[in-house]
């Protein structure tokens, strides 16, 4: 089966999951592969949406089941922990819709909603809605970015596949982030002077 097919028939699926696990990079890689044809635009925008809106109901789920459990504990220990629970407070629903666009607070902000007195029900709503507008915003940032990114590609490495480097700029990206995620918390963990 060539990695085209692959696409065509388990793309969906496989940017259903990562948008939940890896996020933005993901979701515009899913943006550039529908303008390339290997699965329709509607399509990647629902899966990426309903990939954000069930991982962070399972997150919100875990915090507010868990609580107590040394997991959830370890998460509440971190310092954005502490920043999403103040933002939070000040700003619950505003909070709940924009955490997902926050660098640094994607995976832990669901988990602190949970353990709050935030109606499961509110979240519910809030996180359907901001999943939404999540999903359909970074899918069509990558599709937009389609069209330009062919035309450098192109100009720059004549003959070369996209969707090889499609995947391999995509597989950059994500390494870079995790290694710029890092240093960050790297950064962040180092006492002040």
């Amino acid at each position: 089966m060539s990695l085209e097919a692959i696409l065509q028939h388990y793309g969906l699926a496989a940017l259903f999951v990562g948008a939940g696990v890896e996020g933005e990079t993901v979701v515009v890689g899913g943006g550039l592969l529908a303008h390339r044809g290997y699965f329709p635009l509607p399509g990647a925008m629902a899966a990426a949406s309903a990939g954000s809106f069930v991982a962070d109901q399972l997150f919100f789920l875990g915090g507010r089941r868990f609580r107590d459990h040394r997991w959830v504990r370890g998460v509440r220990e971190k310092p954005a922990f502490a920043r999403a629970t103040g933002w939070l407070e000040r700003y619950p629903i505003g909070f709940i819709f924009a955490f997902r666009f926050i660098y640094g607070l994607r995976t832990v902000s669901p988990i602190a909603i949970g353990t709050s007195r935030v109606e499961a029900r509110t979240f519910l709503i809030v996180n359907i809605v901001a999943a939404i507008v999540w999903g359909v915003t970074f899918t069509t940032i990558g599709y937009l970015a389609g069209r330009r990114f062919e035309h450098l590609l192109h100009r720059f490495v004549p003959g070369t596949p996209l969707l090889l480097a499609a995947v391999g700029i995509l597989g950059g990206v994500a390494v870079a982030a995790q290694v710029g995620r890092l240093a960050w918390q790297r950064w962040r963990g180092r006492p002040r002077g």
